[in-house]
């Protein structure tokens, strides 16, 4: 079925980061006007880019008479089809990396041009004075995706992390033993008895990644353990643990990968918030069980859940004053929907009246048809109180290990 111009004018005000009420105020506009010179000086009269303006002036231009107009933004003309529309103005900063102008010139339809329009957006969230919280489930810091995220937390592209208990230990462990991973490409012809003969060399397969455990884990083992052994009686939340081995300095000479390629690293120079929901989930948090089991430590010794939404909740309250906040979901699972809560708790639990997130992208290769969190259409979020209905959403579909970076590459810039 062909789109007519009011699908299109919906579309577009659905990737455009706009203020609620001015949104509003543009449908009004686009609806009450008959005709393309009726609408110009309703357009002058709001707050819009003048490339926006020159999408709906054409939007309105093909309604009245169906003759070919540009939709989308970036491909605009800024006034063609019309005398009445203001004179050209310099195009907005264009990226210069070598990546972006590829995806600019490339990722025009489907997927790539919805991997395109969310990176888009995602600095136009940015350019308003819009955080970002970014959520990581899978194994992203295995992957490395550590040499995207640390240079976009020390740009200040990214203001919190959401993350599992595995990935933000396994982005120390890659760090400190970088060199003694073990990459297997042809993993998919793996068989059982090769696996066993993995784990008896102390290697623990990850898809392609094999982590050494004496090189990698044993090293933050013992430091974390320490610490734990001259704790107070005041408990601790697992990443300010990593945050002081990591300003401690004390594993510096064991590191075999570059820190500017580890996003805790980058983390924990700028002190950024950082929830762990369900870090139990991880070799650290196994270790500490076991060490609860047999009396070492008190459970109580590490702050859990309840205390990260606690104070993901805090944070949240005070940041959304100042600030339009965006999510980016890479993956799903605990680590996005744990926080993206936030919203719906403070305002139907806490009864605290809250500004929902005002951006959303998620990077997923799941299906929607399982009922799970990771494969849910960002849509379906606004019926749980998450997100508004008209804000910016985005569904990238494939592998995170791919997308993000390339989403990164426009948002840097590279």
């Amino acid at each position: 079925m062909a789109r007519t111009p009011h699908d299109a004018v919906a579309a577009l005000l659905r990737r455009t980061p706009l203020p609620n009420k001015l949104r509003a105020d543009v449908w009004d506009a686009f609806n009450g006007a008959v005709t393309p010179e009726e609408l110009a000086p309703r357009l002058q009269k709001l707050p819009l880019a003048k490339i926006v303006r020159a999408s709906l002036w054409d939007l309105k231009k093909k309604h009245a008479d169906r003759k070919d107009a540009q939709v989308l933004p970036r491909e605009s003309k800024y006034g063609l089809g019309g005398q009445t529309m203001p004179a050209k103005e310099p195009k907005a900063e264009q990226a210069t990396g070598a990546v972006s102008a590829f995806i600019a010139e490339h990722f025009r339809h489907f997927n790539a041009a919805t991997l395109h329009d969310a990176a888009e957006a995602y600095k136009a969230h940015l350019a308003k004075g819009g955080h970002m919280l970014v959520s990581l489930a899978g194994a992203m810091s295995t992957a490395e995706l550590g040499r995207s995220l640390a240079p976009m937390i020390r740009a200040k592209k990214i203001h919190a992390i959401s993350c599992t208990g595995a990935n933000l230990e396994e982005d120390l462990f890659n760090l400190v033993a970088h060199d003694e991973y073990e990459r297997m490409p042809d993993y998919h012809d793996l068989t059982a008895e090769d696996d066993l003969a993995l784990a008896k060399r102390n290697i623990n397969r990850v898809t392609d990644a094999g982590i050494p455990e004496k090189a990698a884990m044993t090293p933050i083992e013992k430091a974390f353990t320490t610490r734990l052994e001259r704790a107070s009686d005041d408990p601790l939340f697992p990443h300010d643990i990593l945050y002081d081995i990591v300003r401690s300095q004390e594993l510096e000479s064991q590191h075999q990968g570059d820190p500017a390629h580890s996003w805790l690293v980058a983390a924990a120079e700028v002190d950024l918030p950082l929830v762990v929901p369900g870090w139990e989930d991880s070799t650290l948090g196994n270790v500490f069980a076991a060490n609860c089991l047999d009396g070492t430590f008190n459970s109580r010794l590490i702050k859990g859940g309840i205390d990260y939404m606690v104070e993901l909740a805090r944070w949240y309250q005070k940041a959304s004053k100042n600030h339009p906040m965006g999510f980016c979901q890479i993956g799903g699972g605990i680590a996005g929907d744990f926080s993206i809560c936030v919203v719906p708790l403070l305002e139907q639990d806490a009864k605290i009246k809250t500004e929902k997130w005002q951006y959303f992208v998620q990077f997923t290769d799941a299906d929607e048809t399982m009922g799970g969190y990771s494969g849910a259409l960002p849509n379906e979020k606004a019926s749980w109180g998450k997100l508004p209905p008209d804000a910016p959403m985005f569904n990238v579909k494939g592998d995170a290990t791919i997308n993000f970076p390339l989403l990164a590459s426009i948002v840097m810039g590279w």
